[in-house]
């Protein structure tokens, strides 16, 4: 691991992007405050305005089929290409709530249109925390309001705290990105820790640029950089109801970024590197996790190359083996096959290196090199399946003794 935002040696900050310290790109306000949400008094409401009138945006949103009431309402009623402001809260996932969960939903939107003054359809809405428990809406009206007279241009650290739930530490990142035509801003804030599972990582993100980007723009490099990282994760396999990214582009840099330009090339790289690194912190919270791994499944068919990343990724197994430094490469073979029924399977898998199988049977390997591989932080396992031409990769945390006590207590 290294110092700074880009801590992980499985992402390269791009050579014309540079960290800052902090603060929003040209164009964006962002605020946090406590209403009543959390029980222990913490930030758990964030608001995140765009004074710019032509801003774009992209947004995605869970594939589960129970989605949460404030994800229905931004398909069904939001303008997604073209948001200028958020609201989102911790504390309370208002999911599995019926009517009454829409309504409120519905409720928040209005009263934060009215509050900046944009139309009800640009105004998205995030919501994260307990299932099953209606939203004490008037709580989030009442923090609205006051979080909309403590907007401010570096309000992202607030913001970012006000959206975490049982994640350790807050995850933000603020980058300068140097164009070809100029210098751009890059600015996100994400929360995840547990309930992480490919297809969508309980997460939600929200990212600012004061690039200028049609919405097809906006649109393509969110569905790309998405597709790489928190498609690419796994805390314990659970699919969230609530998970939500969004992309807004202010344009008040007055650098425009055209479609299939260097432009866009080089912001997508930047936007890349950012997601896939907070993509990378979010495993690394994992709910009391220990280390994280890469595995990388290359074969010549993609969708069992898929389901054998997706095995590993997921096996209670591995993962706490992995959590107690334990090289016991066997549990790895047994998720394969697993998923995988053929007789026989013949598979190689190397860790950190160290091959320790090759065509299904087992090598000869120095011992002492594995177990110093399980030792570290960061661990990648390598496994080839027969044929060539497909390749993937899920990024994973270990399992351990504390992700067991927070969620056998989650609700008390």
């Amino acid at each position: 691991m290294t110092s700074g935002f880009f801590s992980s040696r499985w992402v390269q900050r791009p050579a014309h992007v540079a960290e800052l310290p902090g603060g929003l790109p040209q164009g964006f306000r962002a605020a946090g405050v406590a209403c009543g949400l959390k029980q222990d008094g913490a930030l758990d409401l964030g608001l995140l305005v765009s004074d710019a009138p032509q801003t774009t945006s992209a947004a995605r949103f869970t594939r589960s089929g129970v989605a949460a009431a404030p994800v229905e309402l931004c398909r069904e009623r939001c303008d997604l290409a073209h948001l200028r402001a958020v609201v989102a809260n911790s504390g309370n996932a208002n999911a599995a709530t019926g009517v009454p969960g829409l309504e409120a939903a519905g409720a928040t939107q209005i009263a934060a249109s009215r509050l900046t003054g944009a139309d009800p359809a640009g105004i998205a809405i995030g919501s994260t925390g307990v299932i099953g428990v209606q939203l004490p809406v008037d709580r989030v009206l009442d923090g609205m309001a006051a979080a909309y007279e403590q907007l401010r241009p570096d309000g992202d650290a607030d913001f970012a705290d006000a959206i975490r739930t049982t994640d350790a530490f807050p995850k933000r990142a603020s980058l300068e990105v140097q164009l070809p035509s100029g210098t751009v801003r890059l600015s996100a804030q994400c929360k995840g820790a547990g309930m992480i599972q490919p297809n969508f990582a309980t997460m939600l993100c929200f990212v600012q640029t004061d690039a200028q980007l049609d919405p097809e723009t906006a649109d393509l490099l969110l569905g790309v950089t998405v597709k790489r990282s928190f498609d690419r994760i796994s805390v314990d396999g659970q699919l969230s109801t609530n998970d939500m990214a969004v992309l807004m582009c202010s344009g008040a840099s007055g650098v425009r970024v055209e479609p299939e330009s260097p432009e866009e090339l080089q912001l997508g790289e930047a936007l890349d590197a950012l997601l896939r690194q907070l993509a990378l912190l979010i495993v690394a919270d994992g709910e009391g996790a220990k280390r994280i791994a890469r595995v990388v499944v290359r074969g010549g068919d993609g969708e069992r190359v898929e389901r054998a990343a997706r095995a590993v990724a997921n096996s209670p197994l591995v993962k706490t083996a992995l959590h107690g430094g334990d090289p016991n490469w066997g549990r790895v073979a047994q998720a394969v096959g697993g998923a995988l029924l053929d007789a026989p399977l013949h598979l190689d898998i190397a860790v950190e290196g160290v091959q320790v199988c090759a065509g299904g049977a087992l090598l000869a390997f120095d011992a002492h090199a594995l177990e110093q591989a399980f030792a570290r932080d960061e661990v990648e396992y390598a496994i080839g399946l027969p044929g060539e031409g497909a390749e993937t990769e899920v990024f994973f945390s270990d399992l351990s003794h504390q992700y067991v006590s927070i969620n056998a207590d989650y609700t008390t």
